[in-house]
């Protein structure tokens, strides 16, 4: 391809001067040079392409495994109780029994000495709160003002009055008197709902029924984990102070104050009274000093245990899960597909049904 003499030379079969030979051999090493640095570089890039991808394929393969790890030693670390857990090969025939009967001599008495219409303590207590005002908005603050004075003095005396007298007796005083009181509180809203100003009316707007069913329904479902220790509530077994950690407390850590925050919701959009609002905010307030008192006496009572509960669960729901402090495990659906839950299911759709029954009453006791 190329020959040389002296004077002259020749590249591709074509004579060229020495001197134009020259430049082009000291261009073509300089095109070789830049080729191979390209080269070069181009190869750095593939390489350096295919550790991107193999280290961003491990990540990944890596990523279910650290997260099934990270929720092993969640599962591993849970100082709480299982919220919920209900076997029916370790229930006792007997306790379950004793529940029923004890329900209803308790209910029974409670009509004779608190419902009754002319006998029953509830009407010289109302008459009392109506020789102050007969304002039926200042009855309703005036009730649960002395039920939420009561409820929540008596659970922080709890530690103490179980002491003193033992925690089965504590409880049937504790229920003795709240029970009543918030039966009145209960009998009272339904008779006087849509008292004071109308502030507006939703009722006949497309799916506003259905939005307010639904809100209602899922707030039960929060409202109620007493459910989870029924025999304790009655005092069948040994009452105590629970510190669950799964189940709906993986949501919130404080689920009757969610579920009473939607139940006012539904039914302050479905009655819009200003009566209403004034319950609705009575009851949030109650339930959110609640927080902060429910907290004040599992930390009293679980110490470090409950700090351990609180780091992983949080008030607003979801949020410990989007901050990534609690992470649901895989399975987690099945500490819903409990007895306890299909029972709130049952209790919730019964209670939506007798609705026109619970008003009879109510209308019919006139608080």
């Amino acid at each position: 391809m190329f020959t040389s003499t002296r004077h002259s030379s020749t590249f591709a079969g074509v004579k060229l001067p020495l001197c134009r030979h020259i430049r082009l051999s000291a261009a073509r090493r300089i095109t070789l040079k830049r080729d191979e640095r390209q080269k070069e570089a181009l190869q750095k890039r593939v390489h350096k392409s295919r550790r991107c991808r193999h280290a961003a394929a491990k990540a990944t393969a890596q990523e279910p495994l650290e997260a099934e790890v990270g929720d092993r030693k969640q599962e591993a670390a849970l100082v709480g109780e299982d919220a919920a857990y209900f076997a029916v090969e370790e229930q006792s025939t007997g306790k379950w029994v004793f529940f029923t009967a004890e329900l209803a001599i308790v209910l029974s008495i409670m009509y004779v000495v608190w419902i009754a219409p002319g006998t029953g303590l509830a009407n010289n207590f109302l008459e009392q709160l109506e020789s102050i005002s007969t304002d039926s908005t200042f009855l309703m603050m005036a009730i649960f003002a002395v039920f939420a004075v009561v409820h929540s003095g008596l659970a922080y005396l709890r530690p103490s009055g179980e002491k003193l007298i033992g925690a089965r007796a504590f409880r049937v005083i504790f229920a003795a008197i709240s029970l009543p009181l918030a039966t009145v509180a209960l009998v009272h809203f339904i008779n006087h709902r849509y008292d004071g100003l109308p502030l507006w009316n939703l009722r006949g707007q497309p799916f506003v029924h259905e939005l307010v069913w639904t809100l209602n329904f899922v707030s039960f479902f929060f409202l109620y984990p007493s459910t989870f220790n029924l025999l304790e509530v009655a005092a069948v077994d040994e009452p105590k102070l629970h510190l669950w950690e799964t189940g709906v407390m993986r949501i919130t850590r404080h689920p009757q104050t969610f579920g009473q925050a939607l139940w006012c919701l539904a039914h302050t959009l479905w009655i819009g009274s200003s009566f209403m609002v004034a319950t609705t905010g009575a009851l949030m307030a109650h339930h959110l000093f609640s927080c902060w008192h429910g907290d004040f006496r599992l930390r009293r009572k679980y110490g470090e245990a409950f700090d351990a509960v609180k780091e992983r669960t949080s008030i607003v729901p979801f949020q410990a899960i989007w901050e990534g402090r609690q992470n649901l495990p895989k399975d987690y659906y099945k500490e819903w597909l409990r007895l306890p839950y299909f029972t709130i299911t049952a209790v919730t759709l019964g209670a939506y049904w007798a609705h026109p029954l619970m008003q009879s009453a109510s209308h019919w006791l006139n608080w």
